[in-house]
């Protein structure tokens, strides 16, 4: 050891760049493979001290060199384990202290034979031979494809999308040489690799440990799903019944006013050849269309997609399209380039909305396996947020007075952090995935979101995959299942929806699997009033009360209590748009959530329940629809019952005349006109499914199938015909000709098809002289609007009816090129209609005609609004006396300005535009912006000679 000592202090030093030094003549043959064992003995030590003094100094460099004969045999294997005795160590210590400390750059340098402390992960795949170290050129390239730790010999700093690894100073040298001759390739395999995790950044070492280990966690979490059903339930490989979504870019402004039930009819006939899927695995991808596009600023650049905002009506597959990512992510077969992937939903972040948290603290209380994570390992690795379910928070998010946090070790209440993530004030970096019903979409502001895309749940032929994949083992009933659903329309449009291609599936395969005589279900009423019964009676099949034993179908006393107590919460959230239950919501309906694991066998799949962090649970309703199905029976339960203060409550505003005094009775057909009276108020219509079902379970039919949970009512044959009488009689001049619609849809439930018949065969005659009630025109715009086929114009005046009748048919304005609406006593409430039709997604208008209709400045506005819409295609807009003033003066040139594309004809005759009204016309007139190619206006023509003979004079 002395002699080693004397030869080390006058070692010369090597001018190279070096990732390890090892000086050695003894590392050829086998790879390098340390041994876990003590040290050599001292006498070997000494023989290669001797070795040593007479080696000449190698000048090229080199990734690796370590000064011992003990490199040979299996493939380096550096020991965790104590190193020699102290004896060994004392004494090399000493020899060390006078050695001149190397100049060179290093990854990792290690004066010692002894592998102590931490130690990279040497590979055990072979090394290179002596030829490959010891070849003596300089080039970066050369260097790259050289060196040990690049050949997989040592594989701690850096792999590449391509599969080879690369030691972080050498690839970070290549690369800073290439980039600036273009872009660079893999030396090995020639391709254009990406860095996982990023370039020339330090990546935690434990990161990788806390990747598998996330990955495990959330491939248990999602590689099975419950349609519906809690953890009582049957649970089902994902990938097994999987159907790939619907999803494109953009979504129709409209749809935030609307009943989300109107939304998927509206939904059903968007098949338009310009949109471009999406599959959820490429949420934050351009399209091909977008890769193309470069802008002349950055002509080689496309602005990266950080924040998605997926929109789509409850059930449509956005939990699912979330699942389906995640897990393709945790098994390794997509979008490997991502760090980390976290989960989390809203329901979840519910429970801990009064607390403080800071985000690192946050990630490791909803994911335990991100304990290890550092703060410095999140600000540089590649991550992805996904926060499922926006609509479910209960605390709003605000982005205008949230305070600015950028340190993610920071407490804060969980607004404030949700809200700067999504600013990018906290990990600027981290991509953001929220998903949201369109209703609370908007709490996002528009510059916060890169990418907004829509669930539009299936296509007709995804229908049919699924209850294919669904049914695989049985191709009859999945033929006959699909054959029954295209028999009615109001089946084959909700299906459009996933979750209720489930509830279809479960009822059907029920009773076609039995041979049920009797007609398979059409209406809704009559397919959730079965949904109801089967889920029960597999209660009853599990605890051994089978109904085949019992000899009964009707539900028992006990199940009848639980689904009134249920309909009772689902009818108490219904008015307030709350879709999910807490502790304290159950308990005031009467409902014990020490029993929660009874009501969902009792109800399984129509109540769910989820136990989240800390063991506290959250409850909802499997979809909205059968939220608004209970309530419908619980309020039903109570007219029949002579629960008056429930149904005085709920017709409180209506002018109700009650049958006697004493009683306070109500009779069913004054009780259903009431109850739609109600509904048509509703600005979003989200009381119309309710509705619907009211009047689908004052049938004898589902009367008699949900047996004593109704009661009984007076529902004669006479008393429904009046019931439909008074629905097709029906007057509702004040009311949003959208809000009718439901009218007609009533009607179906009640199973009275005589106006769809009718309107059908209108719809085939050539002759148009057919005098439409107005429950007929509701009936056509909705045939209209639901066509596949765009009508080519909409002239009111041309249909036989009256004024009322005309202004029904205003809704099929969405499915039409040029709509004539002049002189047809239009109002305010009517412009919200066509307004949405220039928002809906696609917009078909292109010639609007509103002359003589007293729309007035506000009317104007909500036309304004559509102009600025980015789907709107409208290119002429004639507007003569409609009793404007220069405030509609200011909404239209406000809108073109934000919108200038499409609008090339204005006609503005006749109106009180005045002298302020006129001169914002001729300024937008003058500006670059302006596309307008005719602007009629008598006072602007007026105005306009009189300067031009100043002009003269002058």
């Amino acid at each position: 050891m002395s002699d080693r000592g004397d030869k080390e202090e006058n070692r010369a030093e090597s001018p190279l760049s070096s990732c390890l030094s090892m000086k050695s003549d003894r590392s050829k043959g086998s790879p390098l493979n340390f041994s876990n064992d003590p040290g050599p003995s001292d006498q070997k030590m000494s023989d290669r001290e001797d070795k040593e003094e007479n080696r000449a100094e190698s000048p090229l460099s080199s990734c690796l060199s370590m000064k011992s004969d003990r490199s040979k045999g299996s493939p380096l294997n550096f020991s965790n384990d104590p190193g020699p005795s102290d004896q060994k160590m004392s004494d090399r210590e000493d020899k060390e202290e006078d050695r001149a400390e190397s100049p060179l750059s290093s990854c990792l340098s290690m004066k010692s034979d002894w592998s102590k402390v931490l130690p990279p992960a040497f590979s055990n795949e072979p090394g290179p031979s002596d030829p490959q170290i010891t070849k003596g050129s300089v080039s970066v390239e050369e260097q790259l494809s050289s060196c040990a730790l690049c050949q997989g010999l040592l594989r701690d700093p850096v792999s590449t999308s391509c599969g080879h690894w690369f030691c972080r100073q050498c690839l970070t040298s290549y690369w800073d040489q290439s980039t600036s001759s273009g872009e660079s390739s893999c030396p090995q395999c020639g391709k254009r690799p990406k860095i996982r995790g990023g370039l020339q950044i330090s990546i935690d070492r434990g990161l990788q440990e806390v990747t598998d280990e996330l990955k495990i966690s959330l491939r248990r979490r999602c590689e099975h799903v419950n349609e519906g059903s809690d953890e009582t339930g049957s649970r089902t490989l994902l990938n097994r019944i999987y159907t790939e979504l619907y999803i494109t870019e953009g979504q129709s402004e409209e749809v935030n006013t609307q009943h989300e039930v109107r939304q998927i009819e509206t939904d059903s006939k968007k098949k338009t050849l310009h949109e471009t899927p999406i599959k959820c695995q490429d949420i934050f991808k351009a399209l091909p269309d977008q890769q193309n596009q470069k802008t002349e600023a950055q002509p080689d650049q496309q602005k990266p997609i950080r924040v998605v905002l997926t929109n789509g009506v409850a059930g449509v597959g956005k939990t699912f399209s979330v699942q389906k990512f995640t897990l393709d992510w945790a098994e390794g077969s997509e979008n490997q380039d991502l760090s980390l992937v976290i989960l989390l939903s809203f329901r979840e972040l519910n429970l801990i909305r009064d607390k403080e948290y800071s985000l690192l603290e946050l990630l490791r209380v909803f994911h335990p396996t991100l304990q290890k994570v550092t703060a410095e390992t999140l600000a540089v690795c590649k991550l992805l947020f996904i926060f499922d379910g926006l609509d479910e928070s209960r605390p709003s998010l605000d982005f205008t007075n949230s305070e600015v946090v950028s340190d993610i070790t920071k407490k804060s209440p969980l607004n404030t952090l949700l809200t700067n993530l999504i600013k990018g004030n906290l990990l600027p970096s981290a991509l953001i995935w929220i998903t949201s019903r369109p209703a609370a979409a908007n709490q996002i502001p528009p510059s916060c979101v890169d990418r907004v895309t829509e669930v539009r749940g299936f296509t007709d032929a995804q229908k049919e995959e699924y209850f294919r994949r669904r049914f695989s083992d049985d191709e009859d009933l999945s033929s006959r299942i699909i054959s029954h659903i295209k028999t009615s329309r109001s089946l084959h449009i909700m299906c459009l929806i996933p979750v209720f291609c489930w509830i279809t599936a479960t009822v059907l395969e029920h009773m076609m699997s039995r041979e049920q005589r009797g007609e398979l279900p059409k209406t809704l009423t009559d397919l959730f009033s079965h949904f109801l019964l089967v889920q029960t009676k597999r209660k009853k099949n599990k605890y051994g009360t089978s109904y085949e034993s019992s000899g009964t179908e009707e539900l028992t006393k006990s199940d009848g209590e639980v689904l009134l107590k249920l309909g009772r919460l689902a009818f108490e959230h219904l008015e307030d748009g709350n879709i999910m239950f807490y502790k304290e919501d159950l308990e005031r309906c009467g409902l014990d959530v020490t029993e929660a694991s009874v009501y969902s066998g009792v109800c399984t799949e129509i109540f769910k329940t989820e136990c989240v962090i800390h063991q506290k649970t959250v409850y909802c309703f499997v979809h909205l629809s059968v939220q608004e199905f209970l309530a419908a029976v619980y309020m039903f339960h109570c007219l029949t019952n002579r629960n008056t203060g429930v149904v005085k409550a709920f017709l409180k505003d209506m002018n109700i005349i009650f049958q006697t005094p004493e009683s306070d009775d109500l009779s069913l057909e004054v009780f259903l006109r009431s109850a739609m009276e109600k509904s048509l108020k509703s600005k979003n219509g989200h009381m119309d499914l309710f509705v619907r079902f009211l009047h689908g379970l004052s049938l004898e039919s589902n009367q008699r199938l949900l047996g004593g949970l109704l009661g009984r009512r007076d529902n004669s044959p006479e008393m429904i015909q009046r019931v439909i009488n008074n629905l097709k009689k029906m007057n509702s001049d004040d009311i949003s000709p959208d809000r009718s619609i439901n009218i007609f849809h009533c009607l179906t439930e009640m199973n009275d098809l005589s106006v769809h018949q009718e309107i059908q065969e209108f719809l085939k005659s050539e002759n148009r002289s057919k005098k439409l009630s107005m429950i007929h025109c509701s009936a056509l715009a909705y045939m209209l609007q639901m066509s596949e086929e765009v009508l080519d114009e909409l002239d009111l005046k041309k249909y036989k009816t009256s004024i009322q009748g005309r202004l029904r048919l205003i809704p099929a304005v969405r499915n039409c090129r040029k709509a004539k609406f002049s002189d047809c006593g239009l109002s305010e409430t009517h412009c919200e209609v066509v307004a949405s039709a220039l928002k809906s997604n696609p917009s078909h208008l292109r010639e609007l005609d509103l002359s003589g209709n007293n729309l007035q400045d506000s009317g104007v506005k909500l036309l304004s609004e559509g102009l600025k819409s980015p789907n709107y295609r409208l290119e002429t807009l004639r507007l003569c006396s409609c009793s404007l003033s220069e405030i509609s003066c200011s909404s239209l040139v406000s809108a073109l300005k934000s919108n200038p594309s499409h609008l090339r004809e204005l006609n503005l005759n006749n109106n009180s535009l005045q002298d302020s009204g006129v001169k914002l016309l001729s300024d937008f007139l003058q500006s670059p912006n302006c596309r307008l190619e005719t602007l009629r206006s008598v006072l602007f023509f007026s105005v306009c000679v009189l300067h031009l003979m100043c002009l003269i004079i002058s």
